[in-house]
């Protein structure tokens, strides 16, 4: 196996003689196999990192790779990384339409069903990075479900820069940027239509969001795994007391 892993060299130097190591850098489980299954399509080690304290100069400059690919990275990537390494994201919008937090929730919410991934260069400027590559994806499903399509799609890029060794091109258009949502914003107390309701749910059904909300005087409902039938809106709720104000 070609494979590196960041647990087994944290504490020792690397020699890796003249095959390319490349970082990917993710904190959501979708990615965890990259590096065994890259490894396998390119003949290219990768070292697999989490955490945001492990994304440093410091560790980098022990394997010095030749590029940092951030797949699904919650955390802003320090300026003197990006600066000194080649880091590149992957936004799920058709920047620079879509640029800043959220994309998947904030497309949906706005009744867009279909977009691209985009794989940009990292800078200073949020997801204002000239672009490598875009790729369509289906917003259809459950968040959860999303973003595993979007896994492997994100792999397939990732092969394509590394074996033709893309140059990214300036992104033009207008630019329209996203804020990042916030929990409280999973309510759906406002909304008006089953429709809304229903997208509400499976935009925020993955490991590690908000559910979608109801609250009353004394409970919470949390939804998830919802399906539009027949003019009504069937999930899965949990329901719990609320803590005392």
């Amino acid at each position: 196996m070609n494979c590196v892993w960041y647990r087994q060299i944290k504490d020792s130097k690397l020699s890796l003689g003249g095959v390319m190591v490349c970082i990917i850098a993710s904190n959501k489980k979708w990615y965890a196999g990259f590096p065994e299954s890259l490894s396998a399509h390119t003949g290219h080690q990768f070292v697999y990192i989490e955490r945001k304290e492990e994304l440093s100069v410091k560790f980098l400059e022990r394997i010095k790779p030749r590029y940092v690919f951030l797949p699904h990275w919650s955390y802003l990537v320090p300026e003197n990384v990006y600066e000194n390494y080649e880091c590149i994201i992957f936004h799920m919008t058709d920047v620079p339409f879509g640029r800043g937090g959220s994309p998947l929730q904030n497309l949906i919410s706005r009744g867009i069903y279909e977009t691209k991934i985009s794989a940009l260069r990292c800078v200073k400027e949020l997801d204002a990075g000239p672009v490598y590559l875009k790729r369509p994806l289906s917003l259809y499903g459950s968040a959860e479900e999303i973003y595993l399509r979007a896994s492997e799609i994100i792999e397939e890029m990732i092969c394509q820069i590394i074996q033709e060794q893309l140059v990214p091109v300036e992104q033009k258009g207008e630019i329209t940027c996203f804020s990042r949502r916030k929990p409280e914003q999973s309510d759906i107390a406002e909304l008006i239509s089953l429709k809304q309701v229903f997208d509400y749910i499976r935009m925020l059904d993955a490991n590690g969001y908000p559910r979608a909300f109801l609250e009353t005087e004394h409970f919470r409902f949390e939804f998830e795994r919802a399906a539009l039938k027949g003019g009504q809106v069937i999930a899965d709720v949990k329901i719990t007391e609320k803590e005392n104000e």
